[in-house]
């Protein structure tokens, strides 16, 4: 009935997507000038796209095959089921991240097009694209995992209980691919807005999506490449890899309370899908509250987003229950632990509050309406480099709310497993809390989708002139858009923060199943290995970061160049009496962002790899006193860790730095009192996004992949430590 369930629903997400998708496809898309825009940006995301996935793929397979070597050497029964259950997952990512880029390039002109006749119009048509986004991502995931399920169990004829093992390359695959995704669209991204701010608002003087800024097209592109193809991927692999490790979890909360549960096939095969139950659900919630989103003409847009967010968190609980009470509500497990299926319910609650909690919060440290940032605008009366001292210091604060929150919601979700009145049930309740957190997942993912289809829309009425009061209507999109993608990363490092716990749990399980030659006990940092361990899983964040945020300024710096050499061999441009050569920073960008990807992402796969091999060997030579196991724990733990807070730091930093320009752009003009744009103050504002642009659209986003891509690597590769 589980199977039935989750596969109706699924398919349901995916047939409404259709029906957004023609309900998008259906509006106008306004002038011949706006037509010629679009098709620019168009053509030059699914140029960078089809050269990144190419990229993308030949490094999936080339990973797949040593995955299939490696098992063949240590477990050689998983290495079909490792390796092919990796190609599965990497190619459902490269799909994802390419459906949430599609309807971006095709609702950007109808979202302007729509601007010029209704605020609810505009609003309506980037949320529906988002909606075709969020649905078809998590739908996928849930089918790619089920459906994998249903192969190994029916056609494979494995144990339902092995199963998420033999299966847990499918996450691997979806993290590596999302990874490079995130990192090749973030280079892309914020190379080409800091090479077009830098030089066209700074040094020329001219508004931001200028047409003759050379770089403003690959500027728009960006957004996409970056903020829909890598968002997307980064989304999908979040569900699909906490949906795994929450199977792994569940498999082992029956095999340890079998005589509650009646030694009953059927209720082991409820208690390993509960989860994605659950998320099935979480499906049906999103569709309502995308579908209740309006506004006025004259109402804060945003307050109509968090609206719709309120009604599928809502929803969600309500499923939520739902799923509870039918997995342990019913049969053996509730007469012998009745409190069972409202203490898991309390926990999706805890989830789905901490969800609504960090989105609160994240609002609060990069909103300009709040202190924080307007603390920034104040700084940047006296320069860049109070700005960027203030900036700094908001980031490094932000960390502290949400790393409290994310402890709650672990010890109270923990708690309420241990008195559930099942047996070890703790860790499964923090993996129940996670799921709760995904719930909205869908809603989430569409909101993040409207910020860069606001962006472009915005693009396009300025770059094809259109008069004033319909700009102004694409600003306060594009406002609420800066805001909701800010939200979304907040929404993404919690949730890989509770999933990136769910997965080390999940490793250490599967650690304790494989292993015959020792008695895995935890983490002991007092062994010097696994203080090493521990060491460089925190060294690897930082590292990572560095050549994220260094690939962003090498490839600004051929951006700069080139828009400063069409400025100075054409002085038309300027004067807007000849067209910018837009094709040369598209291109340039193109092949920096695909060559500078690479570095940092085989860092993560290959580091882990190493230390647990290496470790291994020096134990059975007698010169460790910890396995490659144990070492490859503590660097999990700790780079998890690591990784999150970094994660926030870079996130609320560089989304605060670019909402106090934003404060200081919305001043009115008054140069004399260095107020508004074009003032000094300004300016700093400007150097200040600048910085940040890096932090929040390349590094930041990436570590939310790193964090799980290090989970699902040693996850997968396990049995190479032993």
């Amino acid at each position: 009935m589980e199977l039935i369930l989750i596969f109706a629903v699924s398919i349901f997400a995916l047939l409404f997507a259709v029906y957004l998708i023609k309900n998008v496809m259906k509006r106008d898309t306004g002038t011949e000038k706006m037509r010629e825009i679009s098709n620019a940006i168009k053509e030059g995301a699914e140029a960078f796209l089809r050269r990144q996935n190419k990229t993308i793929i030949y490094l999936a397979i080339l990973v797949a095959a040593l995955v299939f070597l490696l098992y063949q050497i240590q477990k050689p029964e998983l290495s079909v089921w490792a390796s092919v259950s990796f190609i599965f997952g990497a190619l459902s990512s490269v799909v994802s991240g390419y459906i949430g880029m599609w309807i971006s390039i095709r609702a950007n002109i109808r979202t302007a097009s729509e601007a010029m006749k209704s605020l609810n119009g505009a609003l309506q048509t980037a949320l529906r694209a988002g909606g075709v986004s969020g649905l078809f991502i998590v739908a996928l995931s849930l089918l790619g995992v089920v459906g994998l399920f249903t192969i190994a169990k029916y056609l494979g004829g494995l144990e339902a209980s092995k199963i998420p093992l033999y299966i847990a390359g499918y996450g691997f695959g979806a993290s590596f691919v999302a990874l490079f995704a995130q990192l090749g669209g973030g280079i892309y991204t914020k190379a080409a807005d800091v090479g077009a701010d830098l030089v066209g608002k700074v040094e020329a003087g001219i508004p931001e999506d200028d047409p003759r800024n050379p770089a403003v097209i690959a500027d728009l592109v960006g957004d996409n490449v970056g903020d829909c193809a890598g968002r997307g991927a980064d989304l999908f692999e979040s569900t699909a890899a906490e949906n795994i490790g929450a199977m792994i979890l569940a498999a082992m909360l029956y095999s340890t309370n079998i005589t509650f549960f009646g030694n009953n096939p059927e209720a082991l095969l409820g208690v390993i899908l509960f989860p994605m139950v659950a998320r099935a659900f979480g499906l049906i919630s999103s569709i309502i509250g995308i579908m209740v989103v309006r506004t006025k003409e004259d109402a804060d847009p945003m307050k109509a987003l968090n609206r719709g967010y309120y009604v599928t968190a809502l929803f969600a609980m309500i499923g939520f229950a739902v799923a509870a009470y039918w997995t342990f509500g019913t049969g053996q497990v509730a007469l012998n632990a009745p409190n069972a299926w409202w203490h898991f319910f309390l926990s999706g609650i805890i989830g789905v509050i901490t969800s609504v909690l960090f989105l609160w919060i994240t609002q609060y440290y990069t909103e300009y309406i709040y202190g924080p940032v307007q603390s920034i605008a104040e700084a940047s009366k006296t320069g860049p480099a109070t700005n960027i001292i203030s900036g700094i210091s908001v980031g490094f604060e932000s960390v502290a709310y949400p790393s409290i929150v994310i402890s709650l919601a672990i010890y109270s979700s923990y708690q309420l497993g241990i008195t559930s009145g099942l047996t070890d049930a703790g860790f499964f309740s923090t993996a129940v809390a996670t799921m709760g957190m995904l719930g909205p997942a869908a809603y989430v993912l569409a909101m993040d989708t409207f910020g860069p289809i606001t962006d472009n829309a915005g693009g396009i009425v300025e770059m094809s002139q259109q008069p004033e009061e319909i700009r102004r209507k694409t600003d306060r999109l594009d406002a609420v858009g800066n805001t909701t993608k800010a939200l979304t990363k907040g929404y993404a490092v919690g949730s890989a923060a509770l999933a990136a716990f769910l997965l080390f749990q999940a490793f250490i399980v599967e650690i304790k199943q494989y292993s015959s030659t020792f008695v895995f006990s935890g983490v002991d940092v007092s062994k010097p290995p696994v203080f090493i361990g521990a060491l460089m899983g925190a060294m690897m964040v930082f590292l990572f970061s560095a050549w994220a945020i260094k690939a962003v300024g090498k490839s600004a710096q051929a951006i700069i160049q080139n828009v400063r050499e069409q400025f100075k061999r054409d002085p038309g441009i300027l004067e807007g009496t000849s067209k910018p050569n837009y094709g040369e920073c598209v291109d340039i960008v193109t092949k920096s962002a695909l060559r500078e990807m690479v570095k940092p992402g085989l860092l993560v796969v290959v580091m882990p790899i190493l230390i647990g091999v290496i470790f291994k060997f020096l134990f059975n030579a007698k010169l460790s006193t910890a396995s490659g196991a144990e070492v490859v724990a503590a660097m999990l733990l700790v780079g998890t860790i690591v990784g999150v807070l970094t994660a926030l730091f870079l996130n609320n930093s560089g989304g605060a730095w670019d909402n106090a320009k934003k404060f200081i752009e919305l001043e009115n003009v008054d140069l004399a009192n260095n107020m508004g744009k074009g003032s000094e103050r300004h300016k700093a504002g400007v150097v200040g996004d600048t910085v940040g642009d890096p932090f929040k659209d390349t590094a930041g986003p990436s570590l939310h992949v790193l964090i799980k891509l290090l989970s699902t690597v040693t996850l997968v590769l396990a049995p190479l430590f032993i």
